[in-house]
């Protein structure tokens, strides 16, 4: 947060931008004095009808603006548009759409300002906050409205800081019904549209898995992650479930996404999906979180202990990885490093395999297997020992 002192900027948001060339503001019904933002909580929005990340970010805006204003009016919210268009016709395309004010189209002004706002990159949304007699210019409110649309309001640091602790809490885990439901929803959906509680999740181990039906490491790794779901559920190794939390483009996708699981999911509409992307600072798909049976966050590299070690890894903590590398360690060192089969021209080699098909055998086998390393051959251990 900058702070300019008072010398350097005036105490009326309005006269600094008469100091920039602004004579007046433009509304819908025409021109507008620029005494009539004094006393108004203002922002200050840079935007241009040939940006797309500003069009996107244009729909989230209006909605947030109609609800602030109709659910808080003494908040006296407005917005002020500095168009960095081309032209004066694409200004006034970009302009129809808005509700709230716009610096008329001029070029030169809208540089200055842009410089005077320290405005590198659009949309820009500047919030201007008085403090003890100081104006400060807040940073940069998209990323704060894209994140948490109303809640980020007045989109200043203290309400920033209020918003990453509570994120940080609920990154933590602990109560499962606060954290994948809300006021409005206490269930998860199953790929039937059937309805199951929340509540009877607790005490199990969980995996959020943040998915989407068009990104193929994603559809590769779920055919991985059903693997393991049915092994866990058809034991009694341990309690497992899964949520997954769509990261596809539409509703279409998600239900694409969901018919092939056999797991729950959080409705695409609802928007804790959001919420727990930017709460578990997903950056990359498929991701898979795993939560203990008390709710806690015991690991954030589900997909790595899944991929490399499957079922075998339940309840998926640290301690578990390392026992299941302990005992693979000691069943490596008992095993030799060559064996020859009568059937097979070429020595067969000590390897390890995620997955693999015994030639023998026609079983799947995992882990240690003895491989040849001239033609795609394989040999389960248990059948190499009867050789």
């Amino acid at each position: 947060m900058q702070l300019i002192e008072q010398e350097q900027w005036s105490p009326h948001v309005w006269t600094s931008l008469e100091s920039a060339g602004v004579e007046h503001f433009l509304s819908h019904d025409g021109k507008v004095s620029l005494s009539c933002i004094e006393h108004k909580y203002i922002c200050l929005l840079f935007s241009a009808k040939w940006c797309r990340p500003c069009n996107s970010f244009m729909t989230k805006l209006l909605n947030l603006y109609k609800t602030i204003n109709s659910t808080s009016p003494g908040s006296n919210l407005e917005f002020l548009f500095v168009s960095l268009d081309h032209d004066e016709l694409s200004f006034l395309d970009h302009f129809r759409n808005m509700p709230w004010l716009a610096v008329p189209f001029d070029q030169k002004i809208s540089q200055k300002l842009r410089v005077m706002f320290h405005v590198e990159q659009i949309p820009s949304l500047i919030p201007l906050v008085s403090v003890d007699g100081k104006f400060s210019i807040e940073e940069d409110a998209v990323r704060l409205v894209e994140y948490y649309g109303v809640d980020a309001f007045p989109f200043d640091a203290k309400r920033r800081k209020e918003l990453e602790a509570i994120d940080e809490t609920r990154s933590q885990g602990g109560r499962l019904e606060e954290l994948i439901g809300s006021k409005d929803r206490n269930f998860l959906i199953c790929k039937d549209d059937s309805k199951i509680s929340i509540s009877k999740l607790l005490g199990k181990t969980i995996g959020l898995y943040f998915g989407a039906h068009w990104c193929p490491p994603s559809r590769s790794f779920t055919e991985m992650l059903i693997k393991t779901y049915n092994e866990l559920e058809n034991s009694e190794i341990g309690r497992f479930e899964v949520v997954f939390i769509s990261m596809d483009r539409d509703e279409n996708e998600f239900m694409a996404s969901q018919k092939l699981m056999p797991w729950l999911a959080i409705p695409y509409n609802d928007k804790i999906r959001h919420d727990l992307s930017r709460i578990f600072d997903v950056k990359w798909i498929p991701t898979l979180i795993i939560l203990g049976a008390e709710g806690n966050v015991i690991s954030r590299d589900g997909r790595v202990m899944i991929t490399q070690y499957g079922p075998a890894a339940f309840p998926f903590t640290e301690k578990r990885l390392k026992e299941v590398e302990g005992t693979l360690e000691e069943e490596g060192a008992r095993l030799p490093r060559e064996v020859s089969d009568p059937g097979h021209e070429h020595v067969l080699t000590l390897d390890m395999a995620r997955n693999y098909v015994c030639d023998v055998c026609q079983q799947g086998g995992r882990f240690w297997v003895f491989s040849c390393r001239q033609c795609d051959f394989d040999l389960h251990p248990c059948c190499a020992e009867k050789l």
